[in-house]
């Protein structure tokens, strides 16, 4: 495992903290943040909200998105709606959001990263197969170029659904703090095999830090 593994037993006050220093250790006037999606990314982004309503000045605050399904972005299933519900609509408003939209393809995209330069927070998750962000064992994205630092992807297996757009490994390195939040014993496994050395996605994850925040029950015996 690449990074710091922090087991703590609420994940989401653990992320709110680290996105509240590293706002406010920032070296630039503005700030990046890179979203990620799922029910541990929900609870992250909604005392985010929460915790940092007063502390973070949003009007400074540009978010892009990790990875995302190819789906209307109003869907039930897309990151972009989870990301306005649970955060989004919470703070009032940031200063730009830059959606993926896997109708216009990975490049534009590509673009826009290469212009911004470093990302200021990348948030990811861990998948009980060992992807993160839609970087699914065995995928084509898994061996982009290294200038890539965004791509269309889905997993051969079938099992998360919806092509997808992406962060590369490249995209995800370009991160001044990635944090991984991991919750729930459905995910002890894929932990355990990312921190044994494992060849699994989520063991790729770089970037100037990186930390891994984990609940008890997904830590297991690594806590």
């Amino acid at each position: 495992m690449h990074g710091e593994l922090v087991v703590v037993d609420d994940v989401p006050g653990e992320f709110a903290e680290r996105v509240i220093e590293a706002f406010h250790s920032r070296p630039h006037d503005g700030f990046s943040f890179a979203a990620s999606g799922g029910d541990t990314a929900r609870r992250a982004y909604e005392r985010l909200a929460d915790d940092g309503g007063s502390q973070i000045d949003w009007w400074k605050v540009d978010i892009y998105w990790g990875d995302e399904r190819c789906l209307p972005l109003d869907h039930e299933d897309s990151n972009y709606r989870l990301v306005r519900e649970s955060l989004l609509a919470r703070v009032g408003a940031v200063n730009a959001n830059y959606p993926m939209r896997c109708d216009e393809g990975a490049d534009p995209y590509q673009l826009r990263l290469g212009e911004l330069g470093r990302i200021d927070v990348v948030h990811l998750g861990l998948g009980p197969d060992g992807h993160t962000a839609s970087l699914f064992p065995g995928s084509p994205a898994l061996d982009a170029d290294p200038g890539r630092l965004v791509v269309m992807n889905e997993d051969p297996t079938g099992r998360n659904p919806y092509p997808r757009m992406t962060l590369t490994f490249a995209g995800i390195a370009r991160a001044r703090l990635v944090l991984v939040t991991v919750s729930g014993k459905d995910k002890q496994e894929a932990l355990a095999r990312v921190a044994s050395g494992e060849d699994l996605p989520a063991a790729r994850i770089r970037g100037d830090q990186v930390l891994w925040i984990a609940d008890p029950e997904a830590a297991g015996d690594l806590a």
